[in-house]
């Protein structure tokens, strides 16, 4: 008598592990988030923004001085943040390319060199015997699969990787989206008169948006989202009192 199936337990899976579930999921396309670009960009324009905010109040200049230097960074800095992230991303996927085409000039003029690497690839994997060479037989009947499989076993590299245009307008975007709201009190002030305490209203949008972006941020290390806030206000915060104590000592020296 065959015996039932065991029941699966009772876990909060991120997806089904039926076999049709696996099967859809595994077919559908590739895609990459661009969620991660924007969060660390979003962190950068508010952490230096804030900075410069501080460092402006604690030498209690003109709003307007704020105003000039907050948003030369956001211009200047965002750019420079988006322009890295682009340069970057963009040199993982020449990087790529270039191990790629290396790979295919291998396996075109030196096969059984290749077919060795594999073999030994999948035996540090415990492949052994016959097991091990159908591995190899069927890894390198395809030369797409035998491409790949180089560079992701032998080089680490990842097969797919982000546009570098999306991640860098997803950093530039967020920069200066989030990077504009410590200044925002103090432009309101600058054209109608109020608030009457531009920092104070900044500090208060300003540590809302390092919770906030830290919870975001959660989502991408496993960790708890009110843990994650925290950790990003207190970064932030920290940053922002450094910027504001030394306006402050710059403002007792006469600068």
């Amino acid at each position: 008598m065959t015996p039932s199936p065991e029941p699966e337990p009772e876990f909060p899976a991120e997806h089904g592990h039926s076999p049709e579930e696996i099967q859809q999921r595994l077919a559908a396309p590739k895609g990459h988030s661009y969620l991660r670009d924007f969060v660390y960009g979003a962190i950068d324009g508010t952490v230096t923004t804030f900075a410069v905010v501080s460092g402006v109040a604690g030498a209690e200049l003109d709003s307007s001085i704020v105003i000039i230097l907050g948003a030369a960074n956001l211009v200047g800095d965002g750019f420079s943040m988006a322009a890295g992230n682009y340069l970057g991303t963009r040199a993982e996927q020449q990087e790529r390319e270039r191990v790629r085409q290396m790979e295919e000039s291998h396996i075109e003029h030196f096969p059984e060199g290749e077919r060795e690497e594999i073999r030994q690839l999948f035996a540090a994997k415990g492949f052994e015997g016959d097991d091990l060479e159908r591995a190899v037989d069927v890894i390198t009947s395809d030369r797409r699969q035998w491409v790949d499989t180089m560079l992701t076993d032998e080089h680490g590299l990842t097969l797919n990787g982000p546009n570098p245009l999306k991640a860098a307008a997803a950093t530039l975007v967020a920069f200066l989206l989030l990077g504009l709201l410590p200044l925002l009190p103090f432009i309101t002030q600058y054209v109608n008169g109020s608030p009457p305490a531009p920092y104070t209203v900044s500090m208060i949008l300003t540590g809302v948006a390092f919770f906030l972006i830290g919870t975001a941020k959660a989502r991408f290390v496993e960790q708890s989202w009110i843990l994650a806030g925290l950790e990003s206000l207190l970064i932030g915060g920290s940053a922002a009192v450094l910027a504001y104590f030394v306006g402050a000592m710059l403002k007792g020296l006469g600068v």
